[in-house]
């Protein structure tokens, strides 16, 4: 059985899919781009800006699914320049503990949705 997850505090899908989908514990976030709920406007120039934004929406996703980042088990990040990869990183890291951080992969894409810079899914389990 699934559930989905529907939060106004992430941006609504662009397209057939959900913004997460609950199984049993487990909890399959889509892919986030740097997307202001509040104004659905694109955050655009400054790669730790678009970055947090991402992370952002993960954030609500998560939180309306009442789990948080330590829940977190697995994450992909998919980048258009992977010279930029310190900069995500850094903003990435700053919201997990090093010890207790997911698994994860970080790929160079030639393309993204609205041809944003980043994009960032999850998988987390309560």
């Amino acid at each position: 059985m699934k559930k989905i997850i529907t939060t106004t505090n992430a941006p609504a899908p662009i397209g057939p899919y959900n913004q997460a989908v609950l199984t049993g514990n487990t909890l399959y976030i889509s892919g986030q781009i740097p997307i202001d709920p509040k104004t659905g406007n694109l955050i655009e120039g400054d790669i730790k800006a678009e970055t947090k934004q991402s992370m952002e929406n993960l954030k609500a996703i998560l939180t309306e699914a009442g789990m948080t980042f330590e829940n977190v088990v697995k994450s992909c990040i998919f980048v258009n320049d992977m010279h930029q990869f310190s900069e995500i990183n850094e903003v990435y890291g700053s919201y997990f503990n090093a010890d207790t951080a997911p698994a994860r992969e970080t790929v160079e894409v030639a393309n993204l949705p609205k041809f944003v810079n980043v994009e960032i899914s999850m998988i987390a389990v309560k």
